[in-house]
């Protein structure tokens, strides 16, 4: 938002608190703030595990919180319940984000999807098998899935940074991809980071996804609803030993994606209520409504909530939740590593090379090569307005893996020692391939 609007004429009208509130305001709807903060968490986390105060970081993270509700309880630490249980709200949106895209995006049809998915599936296989060719007999061998995916919040913030130059094609195609990224974690994590698997309480689970769907069906929009259900389905899931992500998107898939009214029906709504409001008799100043006004308002309200789909409506509602509390309390409890030790030695580690080597080299290599391929098969083409050397940049901004990686490489090791060497080299490649990708993309532009 420009100056001029924040000093624009309608600020007269403001209360003192919306006054004071208002730079908030601005900071919270920029695209590019829950990438700043997600990075001041990080920052935060790094202080705090090489301060005095480390072991409070710690202590903090390993504390266990009980919570119990009608005989039933959970106790676990900290630590897990920010990964298990504030995270799921951050892939409860990831799974609404896919399914808009599915249903109405850059993946709804078959051609337009195509060079993402390839894009994404060689970001995915290649910095796999470079990790894996690297720790195949060595302890850290189960983490290939660390370098898999993309952190959407950090590249795209990173883009958004530019500006106007930057054609929207690429910001399309590397959300697009992030998105495709993000459904072959989930899967990964489904598959190949789940312990022992509890049959009853995991039936238990699809069964309520199953019972979430028939409400779809049936008509049901009360977000509230479809919480209580989503959190029942978390904890059977939690229960069930498959990791708790897989519930949020499963809720995600349920949740209603059409409208009950078209928009031709809201204007006719509309038009006709807004009549009705001005021959209500219109007093000047800011008093009380008359019960008719405060009618038709109601009614106004009902048109415009039956106007927009449940899905975009959560979505929308739970992205500043997401970007401004859980990623960056994620951030907080993950990325605190310490550096008090041998950091050459460390970098060496075979689990610190695997994953810098497969997110640098490993996701721009795998990205560029399969949507070269694809579109020199013939099967995509190119979005307009976006040369090779633009695809290049944003498959190195692909490799930095931040979030999501740090979430895998938790699950993969049981060992603390092996989970820093991949703290290490997640931190390590994101930031080189945001500062290269960044670099190759102002070059690109200039270079067009």
């Amino acid at each position: 938002m420009s100056q001029s609007s924040y000093n624009s004429n309608e600020g007269e009208d403001l209360e003192p608190i919306d006054r004071i509130a208002r730079p908030f305001q601005i900071f919270a709807k920029n695209k590019v703030s829950g990438a700043i903060l997600l990075m001041a968490a990080t920052v935060a986390a790094l202080i705090w595990a090489n301060s005095p105060w480390a072991s409070s970081y710690h202590d903090i993270l390993h504390g266990h919180v009980t919570m119990e509700a009608f005989g039933f309880g959970i106790d676990k630490p900290l630590h897990v319940w920010i990964n298990d249980g504030l995270m799921a709200v951050f892939f409860f949106v990831v799974g609404l984000e896919i399914k808009r895209e599915v249903l109405a995006g850059e993946l709804a049809t078959f051609r337009k999807a195509l060079l993402p998915i390839a894009g994404a599936l060689g970001g995915i296989v290649v910095p796999a098998l470079i990790y894996y060719a690297i720790n195949a007999n060595g302890a850290g061998a189960s983490g290939w899935g660390i370098p898999m995916a993309t952190d959407i919040a950090f590249a795209l913030g990173i883009i958004l940074l530019l500006g106007p130059r930057v054609p929207i094609g690429l910001k399309v195609f590397l959300t697009a991809l992030a998105i495709v990224d993000d459904i072959g974690a989930i899967a990964v994590i489904a598959i190949f980071y789940t312990d022992q698997i509890v049959v009853g309480s995991l039936l238990g689970g699809g069964a309520l996804v199953l019972f979430s769907a028939v409400l779809n069906m049936l008509g049901v929009r009360n977000s509230i609803v479809y919480f209580i259900v989503g959190t029942m389905v978390w904890l059977a899931f939690f229960k069930s030993g498959v990791h708790a992500t897989l519930a949020s998107v499963c809720m995600a898939m349920t949740i209603p994606a059409r409208t009950r009214i078209d928009g031709e029906s809201l204007l006719a709504r509309l038009k006709k209520l807004t009549e009705r409001f001005a021959d209500s008799g219109l007093k000047k100043g800011r008093g009380l409504l008359t019960t008719e006004q405060e009618h038709t308002l109601q009614d106004m309200e009902r048109a415009v909530e039956q106007s927009t789909a449940p899905l975009q409506k959560l979505e929308h509602a739970l992205l500043p939740i997401v970007s401004f509390v859980a990623l960056p309390i994620f951030a907080l409890a993950n990325a605190g590593l310490a550096l008090d030790g041998d950091l050459a030695m460390a970098v060496q580690s075979p689990v610190t090379l695997g994953v810098i080597a497969g997110l640098v080299i490993g996701k721009q290599v795998g990205i560029f090569s399969f949507a070269w391929l694809a579109v020199r098969l013939g099967f995509a083409n190119l979005p307009e307005g976006v040369s090779w050397r633009q695809i290049h940049a944003v498959a190195v901004l692909g490799g930095v893996g931040f979030t999501m990686a740090l979430f895998v490489g938790s699950l993969a090791f049981k060992d603390p020692a092996l989970v820093e060497q991949a703290k290490l080299g997640i931190l390590l490649a994101s930031t080189v391939a945001a500062i290269l990708g960044a670099v190759l993309l102002v070059t690109a532009q200039k270079k067009e």
